[in-house]
Order: C-alpha cells, then structure tokens, then sequence
C-alpha cells in the first residue's frame, strides 16, 4: 500500500512523470516546471493526517497537475492573442548531446518521443484545452478515462469523446511522426544555407512549404508565416548574407534533426522540420530568448 512515506522516497521519479505530463500539455517547460511546483505546494498543504488518507499520491498529484494545467491551458488563449507574432511551443534540447546528465534543469527530466515533436504540440494547440488534456493523458500516457473524468469533471464516456476529437484533429494536422529521410534533408538545408545555394535550398523545399518563427517581440522574427518554398528560400538567404553569421548546428530538437544558429556560444535560434517524400514542408523557428533557455550549454 502506498503511503506519504513511499510517495516521498519517490518524489523524484513522480517529478518526472508529472514534468513530463504537463509540458505536453502547456507547451512550456517554464510553465510546466510551475505547475508540477504548484500541485507539490498543494500536497504538502495538507494536513499530515489528510496526506496519510491519500493512498496513491502519485495520481492525486496527477490529478492535481492536471487541473492546473486545464486552468493554465484556459487562460493562455488570451495570453496569446496578445502576443507579438507567432507563438510556438517552447523547443527542448536533447540533455545528453548538451553534456547534461543526470542535473537538476528540467530538460534533462523530459522523455522525448514523437509526443513531443514540433509537430504534434503546434497540432495540440489547435485543440480546446479538454480535448488536449483528454488526449494526452489517455493516448500518450494511458491513464484511464475514468481517472481524466475527475480532471475535467466529465463523465468517462464524454471524456472519451474529447480524446477521439483530438485524434481527429491530429490526422487533419497531419502530426507527427518524424521522417526517416529527416536528419539528411535536415542537414543538406544547412549546407545550402551555409554556401548560399538557394537553388539547392528550393530544391530541398516543397513548393506549398510554411516557415513559422516565433520571436515574442524579444527577438527579431517575421510575425506572420512565410508561405511557399521559394519564399523561404529568399528569407532564408536574406539571413545567411547577414554579417557575422552564426553558427549552424545540426541538433536534435525535441527528439527529432534540427537546426540550432548559435554565435559566441549563445543559441540565438533552433529549427525544427517536417519533412515528407525528401523535402521540408514545415518549418518552426524559436527565437524568443525565454523560449531557449535550456540550450544554455
């Protein structure tokens, strides 16, 4: 029987879980790391006689974190209509190719899988919060409907619904599963970029091809998406004849090949790509300084 005791001595891997959890379903690997803290502020609010009567801490600290994350998901639609320019999600780095195992940074708690790409969190933000929570936490993390029902305070059955309107709109978005063919599509992008071949780089892109970038209103971006492969190209170009240019590194970006500009030892900008039949369709660039913060090597 778990009791306050095992839920302490497991605090560590149940931070995980729950880091792991919010973040997919915020975006934000600030906002998650608030929302894990949040729920932990509650726990230990309580009552020590009340925590003893908890015989599964871990899935009230999940149900917890949920409904913050529900109420977080529910404010952000504002947050964001006020934001300068695209909002992305927030881009994670792999820990270990950074050098960083095993520290205390919440990137290098996160398990990065397809449930993470670029692609499938833009796709979650088209969703309504409940469908979102519904989704993630029955098809990514198989916690029954039944226990999603007492987060969003439906019934199992409408629960059930919310995660099969999200699925919906998943294959509607066309997210995720990163290409086989990505890390060298990813890679001859830089090479063309970096030799200012932009005939080679309109080949590498498909001709209804959309870049995103994302720049908060901190950082220098174009605020609408750039539609059409020869379009980007030009963009992309006009960057690359900038001087000094930065350094251009092949890393991955939340578990799948991506770009990283990087100048003086700071990221300044991380790419991440869709890529079908050998050519980029989508590109998603981060440049808002909040939103690198884990690239800090």
């Amino acid at each position: 029987m778990a009791t306050a005791q095992a839920h302490d001595d497991g605090t560590a891997v149940e931070r995980r879980q729950l880091l792991n959890v919010a973040y997919r379903l915020l975006g934000s690997l600030a906002e998650a790391e608030d929302a894990v803290q949040e729920a932990y502020a509650r726990w230990y609010a309580l009552a020590p006689a009340r925590r003893e009567e908890i015989l599964a801490p871990g899935a009230w600290l999940t149900t917890v974190t949920g409904r913050i994350c529900l109420d977080v998901l529910g404010s952000a639609r504002a947050r964001r209509e006020r934001y300068v320019g695209s909002w992305l999600p927030e881009p994670l780095p792999d820990g270990t190719e950074w050098g960083r195992t095993g520290g205390t940074d919440p990137a290098d708690l996160m398990v990065l899988d397809e449930s993470v790409t670029m692609a499938f969190l833009v796709v979650l933000e088209a969703m309504t919060p409940a469908e979102r929570v519904a989704l993630v936490l029955h098809d990514v993390f198989r916690y029954p409907f039944a226990e999603i029902a007492g987060i969003l305070g439906r019934t199992p059955a409408a629960c059930k619904q919310l995660a099969a309107s999200g699925r919906r709109r998943l294959r509607t978005g066309r997210a995720p599963v990163a290409a086989a063919g990505q890390a060298d599509a990813v890679r001859r992008v830089k090479e063309a970029w970096e030799t200012r071949d932009i005939a080679a780089l309109v080949d590498l892109l498909d001709p209804a091809a959309v870049m995103t970038a994302d720049g908060g209103g901190l950082a220098q971006a174009v605020l609408r998406p750039v539609e059409g492969g020869a379009r980007i190209a030009a963009y992309l170009m006009a960057l690359a004849g900038a001087a000094p240019g930065p350094e251009l590194l092949v890393r991955s970006v939340n578990g799948a090949p991506g770009l990283v500009a990087r100048s003086g030892g700071t990221v300044l900008t991380v790419a991440s790509f869709e890529v079908a039949d050998g050519r980029v369709t989508r590109i998603w660039v981060v440049r808002n300084p909040e939103k690198l913060r884990s690239w800090a090597a």
